[in-house]
């Protein structure tokens, strides 16, 4: 990572992104110590224009900010961070520096979708997930129907909790299941937009 912090005058932006809703949380900026920090620590810590010293997000709150991925820009002088907020991430007690909520956390399927396939990929791995590619494209489409079966059941009767585990089940083994047919979640999605646009 070949940061310019030069063009900045030793400042770089540093966009900080829920790594599992995608909302941007704050924008902070960044020297070298700084990001020498966040890296170390995994722990996102900015340099504070106003104070003029290091701070790290969440030191005297709790709210912290743990470091999923540190991505640079094209120009190499911006900075996106995907992180794992701790509470909220505002001073005001806002989810976000922008008065947004942070709910969503639909982009974990994707993040499960990327341990799916390694888990699919690895040689050493003894998982479940790895277990059921090794029984082949039979076995997974089974157990997405029974899934399928044991959601229905639950959804007639009034357990709200085993209802949405059932719903879980379905929605991994399915994962599981266009994984082994070579399809990913964005390729449901398109045929879902697609349909949405007629």
């Amino acid at each position: 990572m070949n940061i310019d912090f030069e063009k900045g005058n030793g400042l770089v932006p540093a966009i900080i992104q829920d790594w599992s809703t995608g909302k941007v949380l704050m924008l902070g900026y960044m020297n070298d110590e700084a990001l020498s920090k966040t890296k170390a620590e995994g722990k996102v810590t900015f340099f504070s224009r106003t104070k003029e010293r290091l701070w790290t997000k969440g030191e005297t709150s709790g709210n912290f900010l743990n470091v999923k991925e540190i991505i640079v820009d094209c120009d190499q002088d911006t900075l996106l961070i995907k992180a794992d907020p701790i509470g909220p991430t505002c001073h005001t007690g806002a989810d976000t520096c922008f008065s947004e909520a942070n709910e969503s956390n639909a982009l974990f399927l994707h993040y499960l979708q990327d341990i799916i396939t390694e888990r699919k990929n690895s040689t050493a791995d003894k998982s479940y997930t790895k277990s059921l590619f090794d029984k082949g494209i039979n076995k997974i489409a089974q157990k997405v129907g029974e899934e399928a079966v044991e959601l229905v059941i639950e959804a007639k009767d009034s357990n709200d909790d085993l209802f949405k585990n059932e719903a879980a089940d379905l929605m991994f083994h399915l994962l599981v299941l266009l994984e082994a047919k070579g399809f990913k979640l964005e390729d449901i999605v398109g045929v879902l937009s697609e349909r949405h646009k007629q």
